[in-house]
């Protein structure tokens, strides 16, 4: 009897790889066929707003759930000019991100001509919340997490760890604070209590939009602008929220203002590549070790979020 000649192991390499090719094929197809939301039926929009809220697609969260304000905004604007849609409905579930990006989606939430409502599911915190607050009537999960008003900025700070392996950080700047925040030294009083004021001053703002989002003083807000977070039932009585529910609720709330049957249709980017692929592969196997490592080479050392 002759000795096979079938090598198992290269068999599954080829396997895998016409696999991974197909998948990168279907990915790259998907980058250019679209979706014409202005085509489809439907005439109450719903939009998701989920997980890290972001100013570009490109900002470091690879893998990740992110909603980018420029894809966001272009879609509430596309859904604002529908003359078939006749109200918004935002789906939410994010625990906040970039102040900027959150801000500018408020801002196009406000501006619409459509009736619109905040869908809080699980998580509408801290950025999240700032543009639910924007909306006509927010709906929430009494058991969500809500409100979590404030401002946060961390970084990381290791001139210990360079004294230990006989690094030197040689200062160059021309302007005082041209390095401030820098990893690579740490942070004198004065330049601690620069950064503490500009955060007061963004969480200031924030307490601003939220009150005159929902009409309340800026008094009532401040009281619970201390960065907790609330679940959907206690906002409802703070007044953050305007109702305790859930997509049915939502439903018969547009149905009543609008007088119509509401017929939801969901206005969503188009996935692409890399999203795809991050869906596909286990999650944890490109997150082993992240924690540190990844901090480390973050490209922005600093963060500010809401």
């Amino acid at each position: 009897m002759e000795k096979s000649d079938f090598r198992w192991g290269y068999a599954i390499f080829v396997l895998l790889l016409l696999s991974i090719l197909g998948f990168m094929a279907a990915g790259i197809l998907s980058l250019f066929v679209g979706v014409n939301v202005n085509s489809l039926g439907g005439n109450v929009a719903l939009i998701p707003i989920g997980g890290v809220i972001v100013g570009t697609d490109d900002s470091g969260f690879l893998f990740e759930s992110v909603t980018a304000s420029p894809d966001a905004i272009e879609l509430i604007e596309k859904a604002d000019k529908n003359p078939g849609i006749k109200a918004i409905v935002l789906e939410i579930n994010s625990p906040g991100g970039s102040a900027v990006a959150s801000e500018e989606i408020a801002n196009a939430v406000r501006k619409t001509n459509k009736t619109t409502v905040a869908w809080i599911r699980e998580v509408g915190a801290s950025g999240a919340y700032w543009i639910a607050s924007a909306s006509d009537h927010i709906v929430a999960n009494k058991v969500s997490i809500t409100g979590s008003i404030g401002v946060i900025a961390s970084y990381l700070e290791f001139p210990g760890l360079l004294e230990d392996y006989n690094v030197t950080y040689r200062r160059l700047v021309s302007g005082k604070y041209k390095d401030m925040g820098s990893p690579f030294k740490e942070m004198t009083d004065e330049e601690k209590a620069i950064f503490q004021q500009n955060l007061d001053l963004i969480r200031d703002y924030f307490v601003s939009e939220v009150a005159k989002n929902r009409n309340l003083s800026k008094k009532d807000v401040d009281k619970v602008a201390n960065g907790l977070f609330y679940l959907g039932i206690q906002a409802k009585e703070l007044g953050l929220v305007d109702e305790v529910g859930g997509k049915d609720e939502v439903i018969a709330y547009v149905e009543k203002k609008e007088g119509i049957k509401a017929e939801i249709v969901e206005y969503k980017k188009e996935k692409g590549l890399l999203e795809i692929l991050g869906e596909i592969f286990s999650r944890q196997s490109f997150f082993v070790g992240r924690g540190i490592g990844s901090s480390l080479l973050d490209k922005g050392n600093l963060r500010i979020e809401t």
